[in-house]
């Protein structure tokens, strides 16, 4: 039995150190993902200095969710050549997009919508001189500065001059 016992052993101490020494180099693999593809597009892409942008906000029906839904969208119209940049907000359910009026126009970002996916609807598209963030942002930074007055006359004068230029910027 101790003779049995030997031998084992030795068989296990033999496998061990057999398999200590092979030294496998691990395989380096490259992998082109989609995401640097979608690099690669958005920086062949060129916007044309001369062209006329114009912003369009319109809302969106059908969403579920923010990633599966709102990024899709987002991503079908950022890619259309002519559109200088795309955000659609999940939670607002709204799509704010600059485009070149030259070569898109509101028809064809409702398609676009409508083929990132059936249940997707275009509701209240218009025009706009600044996205409703943008004059919020506008406002913010106004009451800010009308706020660093002292005397009310100064504050309410500023007040009225910020509304007026929020309403008045063009981007």
């Amino acid at each position: 039995m101790n003779t049995l016992k030997n031998i084992l052993v030795i068989a296990l101490i033999s496998v061990s150190a057999m398999a200590c020494k092979n030294e496998a180099k691990p395989e380096v693999m490259t992998v082109e993902t989609e995401v640097a593809s979608e690099v690669n597009t958005n920086q062949a892409k060129q916007l044309d200095p001369n062209a006329t942008y114009a912003k369009a906000e319109f809302g969106i029906e059908g969403m579920t969710c923010a990633m599966g839904c709102a990024k899709t969208i987002e991503k079908k119209i950022a890619k259309m050549d002519g559109v200088k940049s795309a955000k659609v907000d999940f939670e607002k359910e709204i799509a704010m997009v600059e485009y070149d009026e030259a070569k898109v126009t509101t028809n064809s970002l409702e398609e676009a919508v409508a083929k990132a996916g059936d249940v997707y609807k275009v509701k209240d598209m218009k025009t706009v001189d600044m996205f409703s963030s943008e004059k919020k942002a506008c406002k913010a930074t106004c009451k800010k500065e009308c706020d660093k007055l002292k005397s009310e006359g100064d504050k309410k004068a500023c007040s009225e001059a910020c509304k007026q230029a929020c309403s008045a910027k063009k981007a």
